[in-house]
């Protein structure tokens, strides 16, 4: 059987091994019931999904004929380093630092990872992603996240 599209091909089987995984993990947790659903059900649902719309770009891959085939081009390794890298110090710094310091650090480094790079946006980034974020996760759902770092608040 010849795959008539690289990229739909290998996304797809990315997306069933994702949703599948995601399914399986979420067997370890409570289903509990349609009215009343436990913490497994929904991430199961969410595998399941996912699974299956994996599965069905696979089979468009090997059915649908594309002109050129859509060959996988070159990885991008430097926007995958770099937010895989910004995503490690978030996490790394939150609890010392707090959300106002490490949520821009976050989105410096993220946006360094693209090939056009300005201050001006990064910081009204940082700033609107920082202020919705207190907003949203601090006011609003009340969670025990540190705002300032540990040696401004002891």
């Amino acid at each position: 059987m010849k795959i008539k599209s690289q990229k739909d091909f290998w996304s797809g089987l990315m997306f069933v091994a994702v949703g599948i995984g995601f399914a399986w993990g979420a067997t370890n947790y409570s289903f509990g019931s349609s009215a009343r659903p436990g913490p497994g059900y929904f991430p199961f649902g969410l595998g399941i999904i996912q699974a299956l719309l994996g599965a069905f770009l696979v089979f468009e891959s090997l059915v649908v004929e594309t002109e050129d085939g859509e060959p996988i081009g070159k990885w991008a390794w430097k926007p995958l380093v770099m937010i895989t890298v910004s995503v490690a110090v978030f996490g790394y710094t939150l609890p010392k630092l707090g959300m106002a310091t490490s949520l821009p650090l976050l989105v410096t480094i993220t946006s360094l990872a693209g090939d056009e790079f300005h201050w001006k946006d990064v910081l009204i980034n940082a700033i609107v992603l920082t202020i919705g974020s207190w907003f949203i996760f601090i006011y609003g759902l009340k969670l025990v996240i540190p705002l300032w770092p540990v040696f401004i608040t002891g």
